[in-house]
C-alpha cells in the first residue's frame, strides 16, 4: 500500500484537514505573521532570537549589540598583593633552629654530668653498706655475754655477790647495796699503769 493513500493525501504536500483544525496553508501564514511580531517584540527586550527552520534552529542566532551608553559592569577588585620580607623570617627560623639545637645539647651535658655523679654515689652508697655489715657485726660481738665479762675485768669491775634493786616507779630501794669483794683482774691492773 501507498503511504500517500494511507495518509488520506491526494496531493504531495497536502494533508485533510483534521476536524476542527487548520490546513498547513493556513498554518504557515498565520504562524509567520505571528513570528515575526514576535521576533520584533523580543528584539526590544534584548532576548535571543532561534531561527525555527533548517539547521539554523540548531543554534541560538547571534544578537546584534546596539552600541548606546550602556553602564559598565562594577566589581569587586581583588586586593592588592602583600609582599612579606624574607630576611627576617628566615633569620627567625635560623635562631630557633640555633637554639633549639644548643638547648638539646646543654639538656644532654647536664645528664651526663648528672649520670656520672649518681654513678660515684652509688659506689659510695655501697662502700658505706659494706662498713655499715661490718659495724653491725662487730656490735654483735660485743654483746655476746662471754665477751661483756671479759671486757668487765678488763675495765677492772668485780662481780657483786648480792646486787640491791631500785624499783623505777617510786625509786625505792630494793635490799642492801654492799661493796663487791674480790681482787681485780691482772690484766686491769696493767691498764691502769699498776
Amino acid at each position: 500500500m501507498n503511504v500517500e493513500k494511507r495518509d488520506g493525501r491526494g496531493a504531495v504536500g497536502q494533508r485533510a484537514p483534521r476536524s476542527g483544525g487548520r490546513t498547513t496553508a493556513q498554518r504557515t501564514t498565520r504562524d509567520t505573521t505571528a513570528a515575526t511580531d514576535r521576533r520584533e517584540g523580543t528584539r526590544a527586550r534584548g532576548a535571543r532570537e532561534f531561527p525555527t527552520q533548517g539547521s539554523a534552529a540548531l543554534r541560538p542566532a547571534e544578537r546584534t549589540r546596539t552600541t548606546g551608553a550602556t553602564t559598565p559592569r562594577l566589581r569587586v577588585a581583588p586586593p592588592p598583593p602583600i609582599r612579606v620580607p624574607r630576611a627576617p623570617f628566615v633569620g627567625l627560623i635560623l635562631v630557633l633552629v640555633v637554639g633549639g639545637v644548643l638547648g638539646i645539647l646543654a639538656v644532654n651535658t647536664k645528664i651526663n654530668e648528672n649520670a656520672f655523679r649518681l654513678e660515684k654515689l652509688q659506689q659510695q652508697q655501697a662502700k658505706l653498706d659494706v662498713d655499715q655489715q661490718e659495724l653491725k657485726k662487730e656490735i654483735a660481738e660485743q654483746n655476746d655475754p662471754g665477751n661483756l665479762t671479759a671486757n668487765a675485768r678488763k675495765l677492772g669491775l668485780v662481780e657483786s655477790e648480792d646486787p640491791a634493786y631500785i624499783r623505777l616507779p617510786d625509786g625505792a630501794t630494793i635490799g642492801v647495796p654492799h661493796p663487791a669483794e674480790g681482787a681485780p683482774s691482772v690484766t686491769s691492773q696493767q691498764g691502769n699503769g699498776g
